[in-house]
């Protein structure tokens, strides 16, 4: 099989969850020897991975280019991935319209309208609205695709319930972890981890809550611990976060985020909004380092009421706790781990994505027809976006 993924940025897995979220796909692709092609518009960064290494070819396109046409024509691939929905948007129509067999899947990495809805409501104290503007273009997507890749179950839901989205377009498919590695223990740790990208505004917001409403208590239990943040490009927000007297310290990217972590006897998740899986709490699965973690932080994962914490003063006694009992802290550690294998394993999960691609291609045909939203959809933005994408790429020649 040949299969084209269009990236809305090159892949970062040492900065992202998302770029992870890529090198998940890619691998699972590779592993039943299938071709893989990664196209991006995007400029790339110094941490990009060396797709070549992957042994995945790669190629820069652009966007309202109309030689994305006949290059992706004559690439003739069996799938497209689409990454996230604004590259669906962008590049969707000229895959129909040009290579009309391909399959065309969208990997949502996360739900946006339900995390902007997230943020709004906490801004302004009030009701997460998930019918926002954001949505009317995500859902879109979704039906234009003929299958759209979930990272949570919890976000399908939302779909079903809130969109009315049939269980057909949609394919749960999470974090494929490979197996764990045994963990440092609990007497060779110290300290506590804040941990993600700064490009995400939640984990922005997450750092800021946690320094002045969260550790300030912790601190006070534990007068000689500290908490080093890390973050990949957060280093505009060093003034803001390093506060070395108060056991505070920005510590800037980790570039390996499980052996940094694998150092530290917490892992703390005080995400106030978001969507997902967080790479974040898997980080702590994989390195055998517990998480103190919200809701949020939580949503996805599993049944575990008994280990998130919406309120700080929960949150804080969680986390003094652990770190004070060593016995509480392995039993953590260890339902954890158990957990994480019991539904997240890569040697589950990575045969299933080409199962649910393979089975998505046998029933391309009467998968759209019986999708007439998703064929009316399609009708009305190859006209406007096709039209808009032209005007522009008409400009560009003047």
């Amino acid at each position: 099989m040949n299969c084209l993924i269009i990236g809305k940025v090159w892949p970062e897995p040492s900065s992202t969850a998302a770029g992870r979220r890529t090198c998940d796909i890619i691998t699972a692709l590779q592993l039943e020897g299938w071709q893989l092609h990664f196209a991006c518009s995007a400029q790339q960064g110094a941490h990009a991975l060396d797709l070549a290494l992957l042994n995945v070819q790669t190629h820069r396109i652009a966007v309202n280019d109309a030689g994305f046409d006949s290059w992706v024509q004559t690439l003739a691939p069996d799938v497209v991935i689409f990454d996230r929905f604004m590259t669906e948007e962008q590049f969707g129509w000229r895959v129909a319209q040009h290579c009309p067999q391909a399959l065309r899947v969208l990997d949502t990495s996360d739900l946006h309208c339900l995390r902007l809805a997230r943020q709004e409501a906490l801004k302004h104290a009030g009701v997460p609205q998930l019918h926002n503007e954001t949505a009317l273009r995500e859902i879109a997507s979704i039906y234009r695709s003929d299958l759209t890749l979930m990272i949570s179950d919890f976000e399908m839901q939302v779909l079903q319930r809130e969109f009315s989205i049939a269980e057909d377009l949609l394919a749960y498919w999470p974090f494929a972890v490979p197996p764990l590695a045994e963990p440092a223990s609990f007497e060779a740790r110290q300290h506590f981890i804040l941990i993600g990208s700064f490009l995400h505004p939640p984990n922005l917001d997450a750092a800021r809550w946690c320094k002045q409403s969260i550790w300030p208590q912790i601190r006070a239990a534990l007068p000689q611990a500290e908490l080093h943040c890390y973050g990949s490009y957060g280093d505009r927000y060093a003034g803001e976060l390093h506060a070395p007297k108060q056991g505070f310290h920005f510590r800037g990217r980790a570039e390996d985020a499980l052996q940094t972590m694998a150092q530290y006897r917490i892992n703390l998740a005080p995400l106030r909004y978001g969507a997902g899986l967080k790479g974040k709490v898997f980080d702590g699965f994989q390195s055998g380092t517990p998480t103190v973690m919200t809701p949020i932080a939580a949503e996805g994962i599993g049944p575990l009421a008994d280990w998130s914490h919406a309120e700080p003063e929960a949150f804080v006694a969680a986390a003094v706790q652990l770190y004070r009992d060593a016995s509480a802290w392995q039993a953590r550690q260890a339902a954890e781990r158990a957990l994480c294998e019991a539904r997240f394993s890569a040697a589950h999960w990575q045969p299933q994505l080409v199962k649910t691609l393979r089975q998505a291609i046998e029933s391309r045909e009467s998968r759209r027809q019986q999708n007439f939203i998703g064929q009316m959809l399609q009708h009305h933005h190859h006209r406007s976006t096709e039209f808009m994408s032209r005007w522009i790429e008409a400009k560009n020649q003047r």
